[in-house]
């Protein structure tokens, strides 16, 4: 295995993004609008979890995304936790996640007291391998009465989490054959896609529900917030109504008809959000162009690459993804502390999770060389669409 040129490494990433100041991973935006949306909550008190902008966000993510009802919530952990309750997943049963993800993908599953099932992954999309999985279920699972079981824990194995990473969609047409075949339900955590499309449609419009995040580092951010997005009536009025407490409207007496949760978003938050997606288009064509430009600078380069938006889809590269070409967890990390000491403040793929110390007994693919091998040689670049000037 041959050494990376570190040296010519950083000098790409500096040639691309023009700047002698320290270069974070991806840094919020912040314009006048924001500041006067926020100004105007202050003003009229409206700041907590009612007011005008919690509305008006709402409408506007379903205008973007085309989804047909948008509910904010607090995080997209929240929005993805009541996503797979709505989807019907029962205590004891099993949801496939993928196993390179964000550890609340999981966690979200353990919330609903369901076990997550850890899967293999896609080089070309980094999301679920519909083909390996495929394959996988039909040795270890079985149907009985409409339902499939896995064989070896005798647990019925529900739904599918799709996890669309660093805002790159994963292969929707087989995902969705697979998930008939099986008789699965299909999530979509799309917390980092904002602004994806598979086949010109929005991420978050395959599945029964998804959910979104607008964590202070995603390409949008109202600072936490999330939404839960569906195209079922139904659904969408029991998301409102259970993440507002499952309270019913009364102006007088506070009654609560189910277990419920305080997960809505504030409209101070909301407000920001607002502020934000107005201008998105602007945010994703910059964002584009850095990608481009990442492109330019290391197409030359013979020990890395640069990861490219999957076939059929136009992708948000919400983060630059650069690849060794021969993994080395050693390699990848001293690159990580060069660019760290030349302020260039790159990271590498989450932690996989069959490694977290509290999913090692959960049940995985016993071959996930794809995410191990993308954990050894997957770093993230600065991505700010600030280094593109509007």
């Amino acid at each position: 295995m041959d050494d990376i040129n570190i040296k010519n490494i950083i000098s790409s990433i500096q040639q691309v993004c023009a700047s002698d100041s320290p270069l974070p991973l991806h840094e919020p935006e912040i314009t006048e609008l924001e500041k006067h949306y926020l100004q105007d909550c202050l003003d009229s008190g409206w700041i907590s979890s009612a007011g005008k902008y919690v509305d008006q966000f709402e409408q506007s993510l379903q205008q973007y995304t085309g989804a047909k009802y948008a509910i904010a919530t607090v995080n997209g952990t929240s929005a993805l936790h009541i996503c797979l309750l709505l989807a019907g997943i029962r205590p004891g049963e099993e949801v496939l996640v993928p196993n390179l993800t964000f550890i609340a993908t999981a966690n979200a599953v353990c919330y609903a007291s369901a076990t997550p099932h850890f899967i293999d992954v896609s080089e070309k999309t980094l999301g679920v391998d519909p083909d390996k999985l495929s394959a996988y279920l039909t040795e270890i699972a079985e149907m009985r009465q409409n339902a499939l079981y896995n064989k070896l824990t005798g647990r019925r194995i529900s739904a599918l989490v799709v996890m669309h990473s660093f805002g790159h969609p994963c292969d929707m047409e087989k995902v969705l054959s697979l998930c008939d075949q099986f008789k699965l339900k299909l999530i979509e955590d799309a917390a980092e896609s904002l602004g994806s499309f598979y086949r010109q449609k929005h991420t978050g419009n395959f599945g029964v529900l998804a959910a979104l995040s607008f964590n202070g580092n995603k390409i949008i951010s109202s600072g936490g917030g999330g939404a839960i997005l569906t195209n079922n009536k139904s659904l969408a009025q029991q998301a409102k109504h259970i993440t507002t407490t499952a309270k019913i409207p009364n102006r007088i007496a506070s009654e609560h008809d189910q277990l419920g949760y305080n997960y809505r978003l504030p409209n101070l938050n909301a407000a920001l959000g607002l502020a934000q997606l107005k201008t998105l288009e602007n945010k994703l064509s910059r964002k584009r162009l850095l990608a481009k430009k990442y492109w330019e600078a290391f197409k030359s380069h013979t020990d890395v690459t640069l990861f490219q938006e999957p076939e059929h889809c136009q992708s948000n590269y919400w983060l630059n993804l650069l690849l060794l070409n021969s993994p080395s967890l050693q390699q990848r990390d001293q690159l990580i502390k060069q660019c760290h000491q030349n302020n260039i403040y790159i990271r590498p793929a989450w932690g996989l999770m069959h490694t977290q110390a509290i999913f090692v007994k959960n049940p995985h693919m016993p071959n996930l060389n794809v995410s191990e091998k993308l954990f050894d040689s997957l770093l993230c670049l600065p991505s700010s669409p600030q280094l593109i000037q509007p």
